[in-house]
């Protein structure tokens, strides 16, 4: 294989950073452009990215985000927003009504945009040598990133980005066998269970020799648990933020 290719397979979510070794703004501006280069929906662009590099900011983002202390630690933060805002202006110069912002597809498009642009920017910084940490965290309190950055309607946080120098390396994750997640011609649901078995009996070896013998908990529990009751403190915002920020309004 490439080198491309053999770079995203050994990708790995990176913790712990050398805040002594910093990341210059045109290796910053290197990476946007890359993310800014990928594809999207319509050529609509519905994708701003906010670099923070102050320590008070960087520590209130942190907090927010379930205290998260690598985002202080590294010298950069990327905030990935779904962004409406401009297509709201064309809409005003050219005498339309910015109809989408009504309906879920919005959401989507912004979304699966983001999650483009975050995928390249985290190709485009290891390609550096750079580690990062995609921060979902965010959505758990948005309205303070909204204020503290002062993002306008139409705009919404949806993902972070830390990247720094790694200080260490954590050792790859692994993931469910290819089985259950890449299928020919349709959806094969009847592997589902025996894969799933399989790889939790993976991850609880993973997890037993990572933490030497202190956590062996399997996939299946921590989705489960996470999507239980770990998943309250995202319900309690994103909903009523997407529509402060004026998604979703539509009766």
């Amino acid at each position: 294989m490439n080198e491309t290719i053999n770079g995203l397979k050994d990708h790995r979510s990176v913790r712990e950073f050398d805040s002594e070794k910093e990341v210059s703004e045109v290796q910053v501006k290197a990476i946007v452009e890359a993310a800014m280069a990928a594809p999207n929906w319509i050529n609509g662009q519905q994708v701003s990215i906010i670099e923070v590099r102050d320590s008070d900011k960087k520590a209130t983002i942190a907090k927010a985000a379930g205290n998260q202390r690598w985002i202080e630690e590294a010298p950069v933060f990327l905030l990935f927003c779904l962004d409406f805002h401009r297509a709201k202006l064309a809409a005003e110069k050219n005498g339309a009504s910015l109809q989408v912002v009504e309906d879920l597809e919005s959401v989507i498009v912004g979304s699966t945009d983001v999650g483009i642009a975050l995928g390249t920017a985290v190709v485009a910084a290891e390609s550096m040598g750079f580690g990062t940490v995609p921060i979902g965290g965010i959505r758990k309190n948005p309205q303070v990133l909204i204020e503290m950055l002062n993002l306008p309607e139409y705009v919404f946080p949806v993902s972070g980005l830390v990247v720094g120098n790694p200080r260490a390396i954590p050792e790859q994750k692994p993931r469910l066998p290819l089985q259950a997640t890449f299928h020919k011609e349709q959806y094969n649901a009847e592997v589902q269970k025996e894969l799933i078995d399989e790889y939790d009996e993976t991850v609880s070896s993973y997890m037993a020799e990572r933490t030497q013998g202190e956590d062996a908990s399997n996939w299946s529990r921590k989705v489960a648990r996470f999507y239980d009751t770990g998943i309250d403190s995202y319900k309690k915002h994103t909903s009523s933020t997407l529509k402060q920020q004026g998604f979703l309004k539509r009766d």
